[in-house]
């Protein structure tokens, strides 16, 4: 079943996608001529089991993979035809990723990693400093620690202060709970959910967890790269 559909505001389209890994007995069909559209404000999950190409479909969504077939429209553009520069710059215009482990660069504090993605998507027309970021996300007493200072949970919040630096849009997580406990999860959810009622970005979540996708307005099914279906838990 294909989950592309007509909606108002379209943010991002994937039309006909296919990904595939190596070739001869090691081909791997990551993704499978996947059809998606996501508008804007929408919160979606994909949802499926390990292995099933949620974080490959993230990743094309978001640029930093080309797919083999099909292409991705960004705002009407042709992100899947930009090369890897111009990629990148469409990312810092308005596209920005929480991964399973938080990712943060190790040797800056807190405060400076959120104030790195902060000064590469410029500061011109931003609404929160990276410490009033920080403070956002319950973490302003803990701008001058490391990450390996930090917990999970404090990891997770600090690399989403770290991804509204870049005034997204588009906000794509990927298992953002999976190496957290449930109490802690739960939280870093709600978190995020806080976010997208103060900033509106489109949230995208890759997860397994059935429970985690009943939050969603939306949750798009995913086995073996290929969309199994799509339905509203609200």
């Amino acid at each position: 079943m294909s989950a592309a559909r007509t909606a108002v505001g379209d943010l991002v389209t994937a039309r006909g996608v296919s990904v595939v890994h190596g070739h001869g007995a090691a081909r791997v069909v990551a993704l499978d001529h996947v059809d998606l559209v996501l508008g804007a404000g929408e919160r979606v999950a994909l949802f499926g089991p390990s292995g099933s190409g949620k974080t490959t479909l993230l990743h094309v969504l978001g640029g930093l993979v080309v797919p083999d077939a099909g292409e991705v429209l960004w705002r009407g553009e042709r992100l899947s035809a930009l090369d890897a520069v111009a990629r990148g710059h469409a990312r810092a215009a308005g596209i920005a990723f929480v991964f399973q482990g938080s990712n943060l660069l190790p040797m800056f504090t807190a405060l400076e990693n959120v104030a790195f993605a902060h000064e590469v998507a410029g500061d011109g027309d931003a609404a929160y400093t990276p410490l009033e970021l920080l403070e956002l996300v319950g973490l302003a007493g803990k701008a001058d620690s490391l990450p390996s200072e930090l917990s999970g949970g404090e990891s997770q919040r600090v690399a989403l202060a770290r991804a509204l630096a870049q005034r997204p849009a588009l906000l794509l997580c990927d298992e953002p709970t999976g190496h957290l406990d449930s109490d802690t999860g739960a939280r870093v959810l709600d978190l995020i959910d806080a976010l997208h009622d103060e900033f509106g970005f489109c949230e995208v979540t890759a997860t397994h967890d059935a429970n985690v996708a009943a939050r969603f307005d939306r949750a798009v099914g995913l086995a073996d790269g290929r969309l199994t279906g799509t339905e509203g838990f609200q």
